[in-house]
């Protein structure tokens, strides 16, 4: 068992709270915040609510994002891990069931920022641009499925003098029947607009935000 008890999360989002593994600080444990399944399932429609545990919590959906089609076989070498963390499965601990994965770090050996903070910091400059060209690329050609590309879900790091992306969360796909999955054209449709409201979400995030994200993507 992973002993979380007396340590601080690095991070937390809205449905789970990240600590830096205690006996490997290059792994990461996502663990539900106390309640939160309940609380969303409490909260959905009936009919999200037949689906069971699974749709509710994160690190169940972050399973079946890993095990994915273009993931499955994927060896140690294989492109699709130039832009994901390593995963080491769900593990017992103190906190309860724990997603582990590869920590990203920056130079320092700390969490990588987010890219909400590098545009915060620096705007969607000429590097980070030729980044997300590349990790657009790289969905292409891998096909490996993401629900919306956020840019909290997405950290910084350097290679070799530019910055390169990691999706820290998100994987797997938005949509209730698999054809993403079966079919190329399917998948290949579904990739574009991801990475389509990608762009659409950066844009507004160095804008002057007059409109909320959901306004905006309305009127996008």
């Amino acid at each position: 068992m992973i002993d979380l008890s007396g340590l601080t999360p690095f991070a937390s989002g809205g449905n789970r709270h990240c600590y830096r593994h205690p006996d490997d600080p290059e792994k990461c444990v996502k663990v539900m915040r106390p309640g939160r399944i309940e609380e969303l399932r409490g909260r959905a429609p009936w009919y999200k609510r037949l689906a069971g545990e699974a749709h509710f919590d994160d690190n169940l959906r972050e399973l079946a994002g890993y095990r994915q089609r273009a993931l499955r076989r994927a060896g140690n070498d294989n492109p699709v891990w130039h832009h994901l963390p390593r995963w080491y499965g769900i593990q017992e601990t103190s906190a309860g069931p724990g997603a582990v994965s590869q920590l990203i770090l920056d130079h320092k050996g700390e969490p990588a920022p987010t890219l909400e903070h590098y545009l915060q910091q620096h705007g969607l400059d000429t590097p980070i641009t030729a980044a997300l060209e590349r990790f657009a690329r790289w969905l292409r050609d891998t096909g490996v499925l993401t629900k919306n590309l956020l840019p909290h879900n997405l950290v910084v790091t350097m290679r070799q003098g530019a910055p390169e992306l990691t999706l820290i969360d998100g994987l797997g796909r938005a949509t209730l029947l698999p054809f993403p999955e079966w079919f190329r054209w399917s998948r290949r449709r579904y990739i574009r607009r991801r990475i389509e409201r990608m762009w659409r979400r950066i844009h507004w995030e160095v804008s002057d935000k007059s409109l909320s994200w959901k306004e905006a993507e309305r009127h996008g």
